[in-house]
């Protein structure tokens, strides 16, 4: 199998075979030409919720990769296919984060290379139980006065 990680600032290859993009968000600075994408693949990023809890803190990076993995194994036929190109031919996946190994194309790319068998797609993963954890408190402002703690006054 022949799938690989790479920054989206790194530069494109011939050796990358096909590209995909699979961070929720587009690259700051990087245009479409420079990436030499196949496709962007949202449907493989976390989740807005999930991706806004992490906030790429490293502290929580164990819990973002379970509730990543949790996520992605709700998608077999996204990641059936992935594997599936895998196999045919070199498979880059395109991420932005400046660390690779807590990016979320590591656990993706991990998820895809270990052995193990993917959930058929009538077979939902369960998603993990329990409130989802806080993010880390905002600083700065409030936005309005309901997050001050102040009410509007009524007319």
């Amino acid at each position: 199998m022949s799938l690989r990680i790479k920054r989206a600032y790194d530069p494109a290859e011939a050796s990358d075979g096909i590209r995909y993009l699979v961070d929720r968000l587009w690259p700051r600075g990087v245009s479409k030409e420079r990436l030499r994408l196949a496709a962007w693949r949202k449907d493989l990023a976390p989740s807005e919720e999930l991706r806004r809890r992490y906030r790429h803190d490293p502290v929580r990076f164990a819990e973002f990769r379970a509730d990543y993995r949790a996520e992605l194994l709700r998608r077999p036929e996204a990641l059936a296919a992935l594997r599936a190109e895998g196999r045919a031919g070199p498979v880059t996946l395109v991420f932005a984060y400046r660390e690779a190994t807590r990016s979320n194309a590591a656990v993706l790319l991990e998820l895809l290379t270990e052995g193990g068998e993917l959930p058929s797609a009538g077979v939902r993963a369960e998603a993990p139980i329990g409130p989802a954890p806080l993010s880390r408190p905002r600083r700065g402002r409030p936005r309005n006065r309901a997050a001050a703690g102040n009410r509007p006054r009524g007319r």
